[in-house]
C-alpha cells in the first residue's frame, strides 16, 4: 500500500526525491562546478552518519520514495558504504541511487550494489583524455572509463552518463558522447550550464549549449522517439530507435522543469535547499545537533520548510545570482 506523503509544497506539488549531499569535497575540479582554488567545509560542520541517516529516516516517514547521494564526489566519504547501507535499508524506501564522477568506481561499484544502491549516474563530459583534463583540472579519464565498465559489471538496474556541454569545450563531443553510451547500451543526458556560483575559466553566456542544439546534433545521426519514461528527475528522455538505450536533456536555462518539481536537496552542512535555483533554505543541521534522535521534531520543522519551497527558478547566464558552487548541492 502507497502511503500518502505529507510534503505537498504551497503549489500543489508533491515532493517525494530528496538529493542528499554527503561531502562539499572533490577529486576534481570541474571548470562548470567549482573554482580552480576552492575552500572546502570543515569535517565538524558536515553531517555525520547517524545525521544523514536520521534526515533520510525522517523524509522517508513523510512519503519521499527515492533518495540520491551526491557531493561533491560521495565516494570519498569514508563511511559511504555504511551509509549506504543503512539508507537503502529503510522501509518505504522504492530507490537509492547515486550520482558520481567515476573516478573511484572501479573499486566501488561492486560494493556499492552490495550495500543496496539501485542505480548509479556517472559524469563524463569528454572522451578525449587532454580535453577532459582541462575540463576536470585534474585528469583521470582512463579510470573513468573502468569506473563505467565496472558499474556495468556490478549489475545495477540501470547506469546511466550525465554530460555538460559547453560551448568552446565540448560541444563537438555530442555524438561521440552518445555513441559512447549507445555502443554500451546505456543511457545518457545532456546537461544545460547553470550559473551557479563565480567563475574566471570562462564566461557563462558564451558557452551556453541549449537542448534544443544538442538534440540538432544527435538528428544527424541518431532517430530519436518520444519515451514515456521518467526517473523522477528533471530529465526529458527520448529512446533511440532500434537500442535499449535512451537520451535525455535537463534543461534548466532553455525548458524548465519547474511545473513538475518533486524534489528538495540538503547540503553536506545541513541546509535544505527548496530550490537548485534559489536560496530559500532551512537549517536542517541546527535540529539535529540540539535534539538528536528526535524524528518527530525533524518532521515537524521538513513539513514547514516545504511551506516555503518556490513555484521556480530564474537562471541568467549573464548573472550569477546563486553564490554557491554546485559542489555543495551534487546539481
Amino acid at each position: 500500500m502507497t502511503v500518502k506523503t505529507s510534503l505537498v509544497d504551497p503549489f500543489g506539488r508533491t515532493v517525494d526525491y530528496l538529493r542528499l549531499s554527503v561531502t562539499d569535497r572533490c577529486n576534481l575540479r570541474c571548470v562548470y562546478c567549482m573554482a580552480e582554488d576552492m575552500t572546502f567545509l570543515p569535517r565538524a560542520q558536515l553531517l555525520t552518519l547517524e545525521e544523514l541517516r536520521d534526515t533520510a529516516a525522517a523524509f522517508v516517514d513523510l512519503g519521499v520514495r527515492k533518495i540520491r547521494l551526491t557531493g561533491g564526489e560521495p565516494l570519498i566519504r569514508r563511511d559511504i558504504l555504511k551509509l549506504v547501507e543503512v539508507v537503502a535499508s529503510l522501509p518505504g524506501l522504492d530507490e537509492l541511487t547515486m550520482t558520481s564522477n567515476g573516478v573511484l568506481l572501479p573499486k566501488m561499484a561492486q560494493p556499492l550494489k552490495d550495500a543496496g544502491l539501485a542505480r548509479l549516474n556517472i559524469s563524463i563530459d569528454s572522451l578525449r583524455a587532454e580535453r577532459f583534463k582541462s575540463l576536470t583540472r585534474i585528469g583521470g579519464l582512463a579510470q573513468v572509463l573502468a569506473g563505467i565498465h565496472a558499474a556495468a559489471a556490478a549489475g545495477f538496474a540501470k547506469v546511466k552518463l550525465n554530460a555538460v556541454i559547453l560551448a568552446g569545450f565540448n560541444d563537438d563531443e555530442v555524438l561521440d558522447l552518445a555513441r559512447f553510451a549507445v555502443d554500451r547500451g546505456l543511457d545518457i543526458s545532456f546537461i544545460e550550464e547553470m550559473p551557479l556560483g563565480e567563475i574566471s575559466s570562462h564566461s557563462r553566456n558564451s558557452t551556453q549549449v541549449s537542448s534544443a542544439q544538442i538534440r540538432q546534433q544527435l538528428a544527424s545521426e541518431f532517430t530519436l522517439l518520444d519515451s514515456a519514461e521518467s526517473t523522477g528527475g528533471p530529465s526529458r528522455y527520448l529512446q533511440v530507435a532500434h537500442s535499449p538505450s535512451k537520451i535525455g536533456f535537463i534543461s534548466p536555462m532553455t525548458n524548465n522543469f519547474c511545473d513538475t518539481c518533486n524534489r528538495v536537496r540538503l547540503t553536506a552542512q545541513g541546509r535544505l535547499l527548496l530550490c537548485l535555483g534559489n536560496e530559500h533554505s532551512v537549517d536542517l543541521r541546527a535540529v539535529l545537533r540540539r535534539y538528536p534522535g528526535d524524528i518527530e521534531r525533524l518532521k515537524r520543522h521538513i513539513i514547514f520548510a516545504i511551506e516555503k519551497k518556490p513555484e521556480r527558478h530564474y537562471f541568467d547566464p549573464d548573472r550569477t545570482d546563486i553564490v554557491r558552487f554546485m559542489n555543495m548541492t551534487g546539481g
